[in-house]
């Protein structure tokens, strides 16, 4: 049943050799990896109006395309120098491996942490400001909004479980059809505004009251509040590290085309985010905690109750939601390198049935649909969370990219230090900027869980590298010979039992004792007349259990025996019948689970269960 539900939901398993034909195009694969980039442009001018008109009021709205400017200017330094990380790194891991090969382990784990961190974020974000769009649109949803959240978090990760290239063509047509409106609402309302169709629109008091009574309004704008905002700005390049993480998946030859569509990502990007910060300073829109900006601007240019007003918000919707297959596509990926490397559970470096690291796709998604309820899935609660792992990764990337092009000193490498050498200082300055201006507000979290993230991932490998210290074989190591007793958990006799003891039998053990654990003297005494009925010659011992108890009296039987035996092996051998549905179980004792497990952690012990496998007719 099991399986078959699996086929349904995930479809068929592929085989490695198929792994070629899952590679993406060009064109599925900027939606899969650019989504969370672009869909900050749903966002990103409204964080900085959050912040300065609470202080400043509409005065605010003059900072807005001073800053959109110097955003842009930065994601311009970013893309380039990123550019210049996968051509130099072709394999894959962005950050994490650039630093590893660069800095050190140490920088690789903060910055392998800080992405991690980061796409958690992204994934929580991005749903959050999906829902808040479509509640938005539709304010009777707003009380479901974290069943929303948690639903649209369960439908990605079924979508990305079933491989990267079907999820990225589910997700290609709403991130494009996201880039026609938002291009069409920017268009359309610029030649409305300098045509003098579309003037600025009127302002709403009762709105603009609750943002300017909370940040306690003030005489223009203070540089801490330009600082602020900028930070807020910069998540408009959250996720422009994704592609360089995911090479790998693209056709090839695949450095080439992830570069291409990186320059293309950034082409979008600045283009959006700036026309949407030009037109927001055009028709002056009052920010609102209960109406996104994009939506009072497409109300404003398309009319509130249009088709297109709708087409916009949906999109805005699918767009914001779909950012987290950016986060789905590199979380697994990045974390399959951290793994490889020990310092992540090695699980999570195993691909699935479908080509994928589904490990890494369901940690991804309990994390991030926990930080959903954490936050009461509020975008404005997670944004201040968000950039600080981003530019982390930025920096620490950048850096070793400078290391890199002074080491190494390939044709022109001196331009490309002044390139990484510029994003270096820059992504420098910003994570500066957004640690101390938003401080206060929620980027303490980060800076403190990343660190910790970081000595998580140092505990593991130390795990690891001490079970390896273990297992390693000294030159000349032959095991001593030992006592070997082998015990036979009897509950009673019965068909099971039987080949259970022909097994026991077999290992000609030095010592074979049958041990019984009595909590009925009625069913004690009727196993002694079974066992001596059927001639059974093996001696039996019985153990009282005035508690109940199954694995305590086992423990100290086993304890007495290594007494008698210091240094033997004992095999314990548990009978079992196996039903022939699953559900049948649910009818039966599950108490030699519980002791197995238990007698696994015990040193010098070898479990066994012998099965019976008992036809649908016997039950």
């Amino acid at each position: 049943m099991y399986s078959t539900l699996k086929r349904l939901l995930l479809g068929r398993p592929l085989a490695s050799h198929e792994e070629e034909h899952q590679r993406l195009t060009k064109l599925v694969a900027l939606a899969v990896f650019a989504s969370d980039a672009i869909s900050s442009t749903a966002y990103a001018t409204e964080e900085i109006l959050l912040v300065l008109v609470p202080v400043a009021g509409m005065a605010a709205l003059a900072d807005l395309v001073p800053i959109a400017i110097v955003v842009t200017i930065l994601l311009a330094i970013v893309v380039t120098s990123y550019r210049q990380t996968i051509l130099a790194y072709p394999h894959g891991g962005g950050a994490y491996v650039v630093s590893r090969e660069n800095l050190g382990t140490n920088p690789s784990l903060v910055a392998g942490s800080a992405l991690l961190v980061d796409y958690v974020l992204t994934v929580a974000v991005s749903v959050s400001a999906g829902v808040f769009a479509i509640t938005s649109a539709f304010p009777e949803l707003g009380p479901q909004r974290v069943p929303l959240c948690l639903g649209f978090i369960g439908l990605m990760m079924l979508a990305n479980l079933r491989g990267t290239k079907e999820s990225g063509r589910l997700f290609a047509g709403p991130t494009y059809l996201y880039i026609t409106m938002l291009s069409a609402l920017i268009l359309i309302g610029l030649v409305r505004s300098y045509l003098g169709d579309l003037g600025p629109l009127a302002v709403d008091e009762e709105s603009l009251a609750e943002l300017t009574e909370r940040g306690r309004l003030v005489t223009g704008v203070t540089a801490f509040a330009l600082l602020r905002a900028f930070s807020s700005g910069a998540v408009a390049l959250s996720g422009v590290e994704a592609i360089s993480n995911g090479v790998p998946a693209f056709k090839k030859p695949e450095s080439r085309n992830a570069a291409a569509t990186l320059v293309t990502m950034g082409l979008i990007l600045g283009s959006l985010f700036f026309g949407i910060s030009v037109l927001a300073h055009r028709l002056r829109p009052t920010v609102s905690e209960h109406e996104t900006v994009l939506s009072v601007l497409g109300g404003a240019v398309f009319g509130h109750g249009s088709g297109a007003y709708y087409v916009l918000q949906l999109a805005t919707f699918a767009i914001l939601v779909l950012a987290a297959n950016t986060a789905y596509a590199d979380f697994p990926r990045l974390s399959s390198f951290v793994a490889r490397d020990g310092f992540l559970p090695r699980q999570l470096a195993n691909r699935g049935d479908r080509l994928v690291y589904s490990n890494g796709v369901i940690v991804l998604s309990l994390l991030a649909g926990a930080l959903i309820v954490a936050f009461d899935g509020l975008t404005a609660a997670l944004i201040p969370l968000y950039a600080v792992g981003v530019f982390t990764g930025f920096t620490l990337s950048q850096s070793g990219m400078v290391v890199h092009h002074w080491r190494e000193r390939e044709p022109r490498w001196q331009r490309g230090l002044v390139i990484n050498g510029t994003g270096a200082v820059a992504t420098g300055v910003v994570l500066l900027v957004v640690v101390v201006s938003k401080f206060t507000i929620g980027a303490w979290i980060p800076a403190v869980v990343i660190p910790c993230v970081a000595l998580v991932l140092r505990r593991i490998r130390h795990h690891y590298d001490g079970v390896a210290r273990a297992l390693r074989i000294d030159p000349g190591y032959r095991p001593a010979p030992s006592h070997h007793t082998v015990v036979v958990l009897v509950g009673g006799v019965h068909r099971s039992l039987m080949p259970a003891l022909a097994y026991a039998s077999s290992l000609h053990a030095d010592q074979l004792v049958a041990l019984h654990v009595s909590t009925d003297p009625e069913h004690e005494d009727r196993l002694r007349r079974d066992w001596a009925e059927h001639g059974l010659d093996l001696p039996l011992t019985i153990r009282p259990s005035p508690y109940r108890e199954l694995t305590r009296p086992v423990l100290e039987f086993l304890d007495e025996v290594e007494s008698e035996h210091p240094g033997g092996l004992v095999t314990v051998v548990v009978p079992e019948f196996v039903v022939a549905h699953w559900y049948s179980n649910l009818l039966h004792n599950q108490s030699a689970l519980a002791l197995r497990a238990r007698l696994h952690q015990r040193p010098g012990t070898v479990v066994v269960s012998v099965p019976l496998h008992l036809g649908a007719a016997r039950e």
